[in-house]
């Protein structure tokens, strides 16, 4: 039986001081309405994420800077959020998610107007470091209170509302971004972020409200708070660089090495900490333990299909990024509408069958998109990612509830923080892995298949065709017609090769997260607050 971790309420705790009185019906603290200002501040984080990547072609070319410059752009913002995530959550059970979730929103509002002014790739890269800073503090901050501000049993249809509407501002993201690109300067890319700061600050000084536990305050761990920091800093940069370097890389390995020996490091301070950062005592909960599991799949699932699908459906098929978004836009819809329903399953049945199933649907899809070829039909594919997204939505809310529920509520931005660096984690795995198995497959056989048909390349030629060919892109390396029409149809077919090898391991970890989802137990969650 999974143990109850939530503290007892004492006779002298916060419920008992209060008076008793009518109860009236106010702005400050309402659910519904908070849960519209937490949705706003998550629009903003995920708008701002999708259409920075829009518009970095533009910035590379108004910045002057090269292609591993503004890749700092990104790089920056994503290790800050991901080594910040846990302390942020940390740093809410301590002070009040409010105060945290209202700091995030300012910093971030103000460090993207100061970028948009910026002239120089140096100001920019730095400031988006102190972004992702302020955007770490919001992000376990909307789940903290969201917890705070619903009882557990009823926290299936918040996480779907604010799921929904992340997947949404995703979707929206590359369109946004493509229209302010195509008539603005890159500038009102962050400018964006303005209003909607605006609108989340407003409504957070007028409604939210925080509800403080009982343990939620003692000495913050600094020594675990840096060492964690740079565990998941050298995990996550470890991971990124993979695609690129490879596994075996000296730098990859000695970052990737330098993220163990922390990692151990933080968990052996934990146990022996007056205050840890993150009580262990949290993962004796099985349901919270494969929750953070899951969010970890939901991770690797999510960014990895779409690393590897984009090379698919850009340079195989050809199609333009605005084209690719309609083949998807049955995933897309889904993942908006589908959240809803997700939750009112999970409130009757409990997590366990709607996890199980939804990992269940997301393995099948994998493995039907893992058939995709140059001739693949529109309503074919479709149907695929439609079956995709039918697994998405209850996973996710699934997942989320499994983890924000099953700890104290005392841990709730610990909790939050959990599930945020899991999908990160995740996602990074996801690219690296994915990325792995088709440059793998294409430096190993494109060579050989090549020679047994006659076309017999140099080792410079076919490094340089090996890495065009991982891509999907066909290698240009001024051959005669035929050699060179051979290199392009081989070329294909070994990239489809290293697709459907990548896309089939993704589907074995959806598969291994549905075993995993097992263990969550039958039955609802308890309904404490």
């Amino acid at each position: 039986m999974t143990e109850d971790l939530r503290p007892r309420p004492r006779p002298d705790g916060p419920a008992e001081r209060q008076p008793a009185r009518p109860a009236r019906r106010t702005v400050r603290g309402h659910a519904w309405l908070t849960l519209i200002t937490l949705s706003v501040g998550a629009m903003m984080v995920s708008l701002d994420g999708m259409i920075v990547a829009v518009a970095q072609p533009a910035m590379q070319d108004a910045l002057g800077a090269d292609l591993t410059g503004i890749q700092w752009v990104t790089n920056g913002y994503l290790l800050t959020v991901a080594a910040l995530l846990i302390t942020a959550g940390r740093l809410g059970d301590r002070f009040g998610h409010r105060n945290v979730f209202l700091a995030g929103v300012a910093g971030f509002t103000a460090t993207s107007v100061a970028i948009g002014l910026s002239g120089s790739l140096g100001w920019v890269v730095g400031l988006r470091i102190a972004q992702g800073a302020f955007g770490a503090l919001m992000q376990p901050a909307t789940l903290g209170l969201l917890r705070s501000a619903f009882p557990a049993e009823r926290l299936n249809m918040p996480i779907a509302v604010r799921s929904a509407v992340i997947a949404a501002s995703t979707a929206a993201g590359p369109v946004v971004g493509g229209l302010i690109v195509e008539h603005a300067d890159w500038s009102w890319v962050f400018f964006l972020n303005v209003p909607l700061g605006a609108i989340a600050l407003v409504l957070g000084l007028t409604v939210l409200r925080d509800v403080r536990a009982d343990g939620a305050v003692g000495r913050f761990d600094v020594t675990g708070t840096v060492v964690l920091a740079g565990a998941l800093c050298s995990l996550v940069w470890g991971l990124a660089e993979v695609p690129h370097r490879g596994w075996a890389d000296t730098v990859t390995l000695l970052a990737l090495t330098a993220a163990a020996v922390l990692l151990t490091g933080f968990v052996w301070w934990q146990g022996r900490a007056a205050d840890p950062l993150v009580p262990l005592r949290i993962f004796r909960s099985v349901r919270f333990s494969v929750g953070v599991f899951t969010m970890v799949v939901m991770g690797f699932v999510m960014v990895a299909a779409p690393f590897v699908l984009v090379f698919y459906l850009q340079n195989v098929l050809g199609l333009t990024p605005a084209q690719s978004g309609v083949r998807v836009l049955a995933l897309t819809l889904l993942m908006i509408v589908g959240a809803p329903p997700a939750a009112l399953w999970i409130s009757r049945s409990g997590p366990r069958t709607p996890v199980v199933l939804g990992l269940g649907a997301i393995a099948a899809a994998m493995a039907a998109l893992a058939q995709l070829d140059a001739h693949t039909g529109t309503v074919e594919m479709t149907l695929y990612f439609f079956l995709l997204g039918v697994g998405f939505s209850p996973v996710m809310v699934g997942g989320t509830k499994l983890v924000m529920s099953s700890a104290p509520m005392e841990l709730s931005g610990v909790a939050g923080g959990m599930q945020q660096t899991a999908m990160q984690i995740g996602g990074s795995l996801g690219v690296a892995t994915a990325g792995t198995v088709i440059a793998a497959h294409t430096a190993s056989v494109l060579s050989g298949r090549l020679a047994a048909k006659g076309l017999a390349l140099s080792p410079e030629q076919a490094d340089a065709a090996a890495r065009k060919a991982a891509v999907g892109l066909s290698p240009d390396l001024g051959l005669p017609g035929a050699a060179q029409e051979l290199l392009a149809r081989v070329s294909r077919s070994v990239f489809l090769e290293g697709m459907q090898y990548a896309l089939l391991a993704t589907a074995a970890v959806a598969a291994a997260g549905a075993l995993a989802g097992l263990a969550i137990g039958p039955g609802k969650t308890a309904k404490h607050q």
